[in-house]
């Protein structure tokens, strides 16, 4: 289903249980592991890409059309992920650094987490970079999202996205080189 008619339909109250189940079904899993990414656990993947589509069902009418639909549920689910992150640290008191690195240790004990140790260091080392640098990392590096496709749901210039992506990867690198001669 193009990107339009599935639109007219999830505005349309006749259509609208039909389409956003369509919706759900073509965006799922590229949202979750977006989600995935910045949040680190499972369920809380979860959790967050739940509230996402309830954003996106309540706030549908108010759309404009002015990005990709795509593209504004993403703007969705980083949000939500990072209010998550804001939200968790703070009711346990931690800032949201610390509450990055518990979702990394607690990654070696999730049973939905394939990675190993390198994976380990690669999500430590993505958690050291300021936020707006993590989710350029993430978006190009782990779901290959487009420069262009990454400005609308950044809202910030694709010039600006490489620029950030190119010193996280220099960050990164840097990162991995002392912890190896450590």
């Amino acid at each position: 289903m193009e990107e339009a008619q599935l639109l007219t339909d999830l505005k349309s109250k006749d259509k609208q249980e039909f389409a956003f189940n369509e919706l759900v079904s073509l965006y799922k899993e590229r949202l979750y592991w977006h989600i995935r990414n910045i949040v680190k656990s499972h369920d809380d993947a979860d959790d967050v890409l739940q509230n996402t589509f309830i954003k996106v069902y309540r706030n549908i009418d108010s759309f404009k059309g002015d990005s990709k639909l795509y593209s504004w549920m993403y703007r969705i689910a980083t949000n939500e992920a990072l209010t998550f992150i804001k939200k968790r640290a703070k009711q346990l008191q931690i800032s949201n650094e610390e509450f990055q690195d518990l979702a990394i240790e607690n990654l070696k004990s999730d049973v939905y987490f394939e990675g190993d140790a390198i994976q380990i260091k690669l999500q430590r080392a993505i958690a050291t970079l300021p936020e707006k640098q993590q989710l350029v990392f993430n978006m190009k590096y782990f779901q290959d999202i487009k420069y262009k496709d990454m400005s609308e749901i950044l809202e910030t210039s694709e010039g600006a996205l490489k620029a950030s992506y190119h010193i996280a990867i220099k960050k990164i690198e840097s990162y991995l080189l002392n912890q190896t001669s450590i």
